[in-house]
Formats: C-alpha cells, structure tokens, sequence
C-alpha cells in the first residue's frame, strides 16, 4: 500500500513548488529519496509517476516535485536556470528531511540526472545517486532548442516545442547550461553512483552514460536498460529500473527508519489522523493504516482499530503457542487463530461469565496443523488463554491521557 499527499515547499528563489510524497504503508521505510524529472516534464507525467511509485512499493519514501516554471510550480521556466533547479533538489532534500527523514537518495531521469549529480555534493546526508538515461553535459539539451537557438540570442527568449508542446527559454537559460561541465565535477561526487541507460536511447545517446562512469569513482555501478526507451513508457521498464536502484541503494543507506525516527527498539506506538478518519500507526519502525468502514464516515483504506486489538489478541495467542510447543517438542507446524469482536448483552451471551450489563465480546478459534496428540491439543488449548494480550484484556487497566 502507498500513502500518497499533495505538498508544497519554497524554492531558494521564493518560488511554491508543487510536490508529491509517496510513502510505503506496513513496512519499515528503507529510505527518503528525491525524484527529480525530465527536463520539461512534470511529477505528474506518467512516467515519472511509475518510477516514483514503483520506488515506493520497494519500501522508499519518495518526494517528486515540479521543478521552478514546470507542472504546478510557480515561477516562469523562461526565468530559470539548470543552476536554479540544482537549487530546488536541495530544497526538496531539505524539506523531505525536515517532514519525513533525513534524504538519503536521490534519483534523476534525463536533465534530472544531471541534476541530482550537481545537486549531490551540496546534500549531506545523502549516500546513493542514481541516473535515468541522463546526459552527461547538461548542455545537451541545447539540440532541443535548436529551432530557437538565434532567436533566443537575438530576442532574449523564444518559444519552442518540446516534445510538442510550447515552452518559451530565456537566454539565460542556455548560457547557464553551457556554464556546467560534470566531467569536472563528478570525481569529487563522494557518493555511490548508479548510472542506467538504454542503448536504444535515441534522446540521450548511450556514449552519456559511459562519460559519466569513467569520470565517476568508486562506488559506481551500470546497469542497461535493454529495450527500453528514453521515457522508459513500458511500465514494466519503469518497475525494472526502480526495483535495481531499490536493491543497488540499500547497500549504501542506514537501517530501515519511519517518519520520526522510530527504530524497532522504541516500543509503542504513536497515531497522526489529518482531515479524514484515514489514521496512520508508527510502531517499532513501521507504519499501518487504520480507517473505519463507510458507513461511519471512513474510507476503508485500512482496518479499524478493533481490528487491530483482535490482531493484537490473535497473533499473541499463536506466538505464545509457537514458543510453548518449540519448548514442550510438541510437532506443531502452524497455528491459526481467528479472533472477532462484538458487543452484546450479558443476558443474551450464555457463556459469558458477567450477568449483567453490556460486554465487549472476542471470540477466538483457533486451528492447529501438525501430528498432534489428543493430550498435546488439550495442553495448547489451555495455554491458548494464557497469552499476555488475554490476560490483559482480563485484568485490571489503567488509561492515562496527558495533553503534550
């Protein structure tokens, strides 16, 4: 399951810039990356949502945002620069430290390759950079603008079509781009690097990625793209793409973390509900979602929290026989144990033990798999109700609420 929130952060410039943040649910999270897309692209073409999100299923944190000018972002593209969007990369590392975790990748598809390359140095925290069909001298990009080149020097700006759609570059934009040279950046990049590309890449020639490996040092790696295009508009070569980079970075990221910083040692567990009853669980480095169903104004995006105390009540119950058989050498290969929860009247609940008033009611069966003797069965149903979330659930509790 993905969490998916619309956000906005300034830009060194004062620019809003529109992002997207994607988080795994029911994981621990293996990292914060930035998504930096093609050059005038957007987070919200198909693409690059694939590869955002295809990243997020591996277990990744993954803010996209519009670069300055592009998508929802304010700002004129006819105003930026290369420079200028280098500096909105680590804006978003900042922003993505500051609200989920300390960005610990980054990823760039074509210009934004470049751009994660430039960006790299200046984000401390990050360890692991990974390329998309990315040019080696963001310079390249001037063949797109080649229809317009004269009057860009003769006017200031010009209108072009890229991939045919109109976007006016100022003249700043151009001399910028002819200012970087990532030949004589990338051996003091002092980060792992990634570098994919496909050797069908007709936008991007394949010559980029071998320029940006040579120059690189060590650690770096390539993988091809085999059949891919430069858009990667397979999806299947988006989630190819994704799943590489999630299993090359984790080699060079810290221990699985969650939003604020919980680690599996710090028990508990801390819930955050915003605007509608959607309700997200940290516990122990991992996240769950909790909602409630339609009819009581949820979106049944997740469990109710009754269902996760009859989890609690379920899952304690077949760990406690797992280890009472391990010890007793009973053969037991699994249990199950299915628990519901109700509210009835004492008076209408024969079995119950209270005679009056409301009850809330679990019941539990359980079913035990193995070549079990009469005895050994009677022995672990027995020892089914001697589980710590049982005997919580029937002793003396005590809530205590403070206001932070």
């Amino acid at each position: 399951m993905i969490t998916t929130s619309r956000c906005t952060f300034d830009s060194p410039r004062g620019h809003e810039l529109s992002a997207r943040l994607d988080v795994p649910q029911g994981r621990a999270v293996r990292g914060a990356a930035v998504f930096a897309h093609c050059f005038t692209c957007s987070k919200d073409l198909k693409v690059e949502k694939e590869i955002a999100q295809a990243l997020t299923r591996e277990g990744f944190a993954v803010l996209a945002f519009d670069f300055t000018g592009l998508g929802r972002s304010g700002g004129e593209l006819s105003g930026s620069s290369f420079s200028a969007d280098v500096e909105d990369l680590v804006a978003a590392a900042r922003y993505l430290g500051e609200t989920v975790a300390p960005t610990s990748l980054l990823v760039g598809h074509s210009l934004g390759g470049a751009a994660v390359l430039a960006a790299a140095p200046r984000i401390e925290s990050v360890a692991a950079v990974a390329t998309i069909g990315a040019p080696a001298d963001p310079g390249h990009v001037e063949h797109l603008l080649s229809a317009g080149l004269e009057e860009i020097d003769r006017e200031g700006q010009a209108e072009v079509s890229i991939g045919g759609r109109p976007f006016t570059i100022g003249r700043s934009f151009v001399e910028d781009l002819r200012t970087h040279r990532l030949v004589d950046t990338l051996p003091s990049l002092g980060k792992a690097l990634l570098v994919m590309h496909s050797p069908l890449d007709q936008t991007v020639g394949i010559d980029n990625a071998r320029i940006i490996h040579d120059a690189a040092k060590h650690p770096k790696s390539f993988v091809s793209l085999d059949h891919a295009d430069h858009l990667l508009s397979d999806p299947r070569d988006a989630h190819y793409a994704a799943g590489v980079i999630a299993a090359w970075a984790e080699r060079y990221l810290p221990s699985p973390q969650v939003a604020g910083s919980t680690t599996y040692d710090e028990a508990g567990a801390t819930a955050v509900t915003k605007g509608t009853l959607e309700t997200d669980v940290t516990s122990r480095g991992y996240v769950l979602r909790v909602d409630e169903p339609e009819e009581a104004g949820g979106l049944e995006t997740g469990p109710t929290p009754y269902d996760l105390l009859a989890g609690a009540l379920a899952s304690c119950t077949t760990l406690t026989l797992r280890i009472y058989a391990d010890r007793k050498g009973y053969p037991l290969t699994a249990a199950r144990a299915t628990v519901t929860h109700d509210r009835v009247h004492a008076k209408d609940c024969n079995e119950c033990e209270h005679v009056a008033g409301r009850i809330e009611k679990f019941d539990k069966t359980l079913v035990l798999e193995g070549d079990l003797t009469d005895d050994q069965r009677a022995d672990l149903l027995r020892v089914a109700d001697k589980c710590p979330v049982h005997k919580t659930l029937h002793g003396q509790i005590e809530v205590h609420t403070v206001l932070e």
